[in-house]
């Protein structure tokens, strides 16, 4: 894994394509760990405003991710937590009948998952690149995530699939697959694994530049 000095913090926007939304997030990355604060919003299946808080522990292994998602006549939450000895457990709450999935999940179907996987969000695939420093080399790497559906907050497990594609002065290409062939992209980073490009899901929006006075 490679050295990190101190924290880094990062505040990032991203938009999305499809289907249409926005995100907005605030990072704290050190050698080890990863904590996220999060808004999203979109619009389909159904209008929704989606808020999330993510933290890590030592080797940005998830150690709990909070979730909340609200639109016109509902409401969903879900706690998601991984203990000390490596055993995931869900919480989940629901009100208003909108047509959507039930909240959580079985855990069994993704107890050997080390990651959370948050629906749509570029936050998530942060984890599995930086643990497995594929900034720079590595992979494929295959693995189990605990995939957050968006907005219903259902739980499932996922198979995926992460390898370093290329590098390059200021950014790096990482290849993303389902292991199932459902989707694939190649998803563009910066040197702190945060997604600048990822086609299909977001790409970042650039930080402006201060107007004169």
């Amino acid at each position: 894994m490679s050295a990190r000095i101190g924290e880094t913090r990062r505040a990032v926007a991203w938009v999305k394509d499809e289907p249409f939304g926005v995100e907005f997030a605030e990072i704290a990355i050190t050698h080890e760990r990863l904590a996220a604060t999060g808004v999203a919003i979109g619009a389909a299946p159904l209008p929704y405003r989606l808020d999330y808080e993510l933290e890590t522990n030592a080797g940005f292994v998830t150690k709990r991710l909070r979730v909340t998602s609200r639109g016109e006549g509902w409401h969903r939450a879900l706690h998601l937590h991984r203990d000390e000895n490596g055993v995931w457990n869900v919480e989940a709450d629901e009100d208003g009948d909108v047509g959507l999935p039930a909240a959580g999940g079985d855990t069994a179907r993704f107890a050997d998952a080390l990651d959370c996987d948050l629906g749509l969000s570029p936050v998530t695939n942060m984890m599995p690149i930086l643990r497995h420093d594929l900034l720079q080399t590595g992979g494929p790497i295959e693995l189990t995530m605990a995939w957050i559906e968006v907005p219903a907050l259902a739980v499932r497990a996922d198979s995926q699939r992460y390898r370093h594609v290329s590098s390059a002065a200021d950014h790096h290409v990482i290849r993303f697959e389902a292991v199932d062939r459902s989707f694939a992209a190649e998803i563009t980073v910066d040197s702190d694994a945060v997604v600048v490009d990822y086609p299909g899901i977001a790409r970042r929006l650039a930080e402006g530049t201060p107007r004169p006075r």
